[in-house]
């Protein structure tokens, strides 16, 4: 393509490599939503799943993979797995499920944790379908348990302690329907159990609880990099330790 000017033509080279990135867009790295420190209502996650979409490479949205009824009763369907051998599973939403994840991990009697999405209405969905706010999934951690040394209340203990259940849709700077505060049970014992816990610690507080009680619903497990995200090392490889009992702040973006 030539440029002319009155003075002299200048070539110049095709638009495209005027735009060569040094970098592969698969090697990209994974990144859990935070406040941008320039504008703090804007994500970086946002940002780059955008231009990613520009340039070709946007994930599957809940507009390309319509929910039908089928697919929705699915995922609308109760949590059909099953614990391990005298094992109990919990439910519990209270925000981005990293930190949350990390706490549970800490409690005596917690043998596994698991982050990922329900109450939603798309089955099998992704972490840019859930951000996306109109899958109705919430962002929660799976915990198993052994109920002859951890009481479901402790479990419910580290929930109320670990977020603000105040918030609707919110948790600090963290705002979507997927950090809404939930506690998903799976028997009627947990939902009273709730419920007394819910009544209890709404008496310390001077504002309505929004935390919802619901049945637990189908589990679907985040992407391998979310798991133990902060254990592993978070975002700036900053391992924080799991050690049962441990009362090391929990750095939640690592």
């Amino acid at each position: 393509m030539l440029l002319k000017t009155t003075a002299t033509t200048i070539a110049t080279p095709p638009l495209f490599s005027l735009f060569k990135p040094s970098f592969s867009v698969s090697k990209l790295p994974l990144l859990k939503p935070f406040n941008s420190p320039c504008n703090p209502t804007l994500k970086p996650s946002t940002l780059r799943m955008s231009w990613l979409n520009k340039l070709g490479f946007g994930a599957r949205s809940p507009s390309d993979s319509p929910v039908d009824s089928s697919t929705s009763s699915i995922a609308q369907g109760p949590d059909d797995d099953i614990p391990a051998p005298g094992q109990h599973f919990a439910q519990f939403g209270a925000g981005c499920f990293w930190g949350v994840e990390l706490a549970f991990q800490r409690v005596p009697g917690v043998t596994k944790t698991e982050v990922g999405y329900t109450q939603g209405y798309l089955h099998n969905p992704t972490y840019e379908d859930i951000c996306s706010g109109t899958t109705n999934h919430s962002e929660v951690v799976r915990v198993q348990y052994d109920p002859k040394e951890c009481s479901y209340d402790t479990l419910l203990d580290v929930f109320w302690a670990r977020h603000d259940p105040t918030t609707l849709n919110r948790q600090g700077n963290d705002v979507g329907t997927q950090y809404r505060s939930g506690i998903y049970f799976y028997t009627p014992e947990q939902e009273k159990a709730a419920l007394e816990s819910k009544e209890r610690q709404q008496k310390v507080l001077n504002r309505k609880i929004v935390t919802e009680i619901l049945p637990a619903k189908k589990f679907y497990r985040a992407e391998e990099y979310h798991q133990q995200y902060l254990a592993k090392g978070g975002r700036f490889g900053f391992r924080q330790s799991t050690e049962k009992g441990c009362n090391d702040p929990i750095r939640c973006y690592g």
